[in-house]
């Protein structure tokens, strides 16, 4: 499977110039051969939006932008749901078709907390031969939940983000080292630049399964286009079997 990886500006409550991004990011991807394509944490409306919102006809217009390029997307969103917000990751297929959405289970301080409703674990879906959870942001920070996904078989996760600085050492440490403890590789796609009085710490990255980074960013924009390996792939180094070894 070939993954693309979007990092860039939010577009900071601009909804219309946040579909237009969607779609010449889509067609990057597809120009690049990829199956799927990652973006962002809450690219719409925008991580730092306030107040918060959603619109029930976003997921519509992404399913159709998937299918109108014939790549799939990974993106995270605002949503309602029983009357509260959640901060949702939405995978569609290059059909448009939803293959996976997923509620952030772990909220960060005090403004997630106020504004959206936690969810409840990752989930997982099959899709261009291998198997791929989902999370978001915070939650990868979690061994307990980078294990479920890996409980739930997953070879990939996905992870939507909004990293600020100063948290450097998630991208450096964190990421690397959840992906080589259990055996699995994690794609991480950020913002870079400014949002109000956050300031991104781009950094994206998607690491093999024995932790070592197939692609990085900068700062900057930028676009990572890797072919995910399997696990029997030699190039890697030795895999970790914790997850088979562990007493419970």
């Amino acid at each position: 499977m070939r993954l693309a990886l979007w990092q860039g500006a939010s577009p900071a409550g601009d909804a219309e110039a946040a579909f237009a991004e969607v779609a010449r990011a889509l067609a990057a991807a597809k120009g690049a051969g990829a199956d799927m394509l990652l973006m962002p944490e809450l690219f719409l409306p925008g991580y730092g939006v306030e107040p918060m919102r959603a619109d029930p006809g976003w997921p519509a217009r992404l399913s159709r932008l998937a299918a109108e390029a014939g790549t799939g997307l990974c993106i995270g969103l605002a949503e309602e749901e029983g009357g509260a917000l959640v901060n949702v990751a939405r995978a569609y297929g290059p059909d448009g078709a939803l293959l996976a959405r997923y509620v952030k289970t772990q909220l960060f301080g005090a403004r997630e907390k106020r504004l959206f409703k936690p969810g409840n674990g990752p989930v997982a879906f099959d899709f261009a031969g291998a198997r791929i959870a989902l999370l978001i942001c915070y939650d990868v920070e979690f061994p307990e939940l980078v294990r479920a996904a890996a409980r739930l078989g997953a070879e990939l996760i996905l992870v939507p983000t909004a990293n600020p600085e100063p948290f450097d050492t998630v991208q450096r440490f964190t990421v690397p080292a959840q992906a080589a403890m259990n055996g699995l590789a994690v794609a991480y796609a950020n913002f870079c630049g400014a949002e109000g009085a956050l300031t991104y710490n781009g950094l994206s990255l998607i690491a093999a399964p024995d932790g070592e980074p197939l692609a990085s960013a900068g700062r900057r924009p930028a676009f990572l286009v890797v072919d995910f390996p399997s696990r029997s792939d030699p190039t890697l180094r030795a895999l970790s079997t914790q997850l088979e070894d562990l007493r419970e």
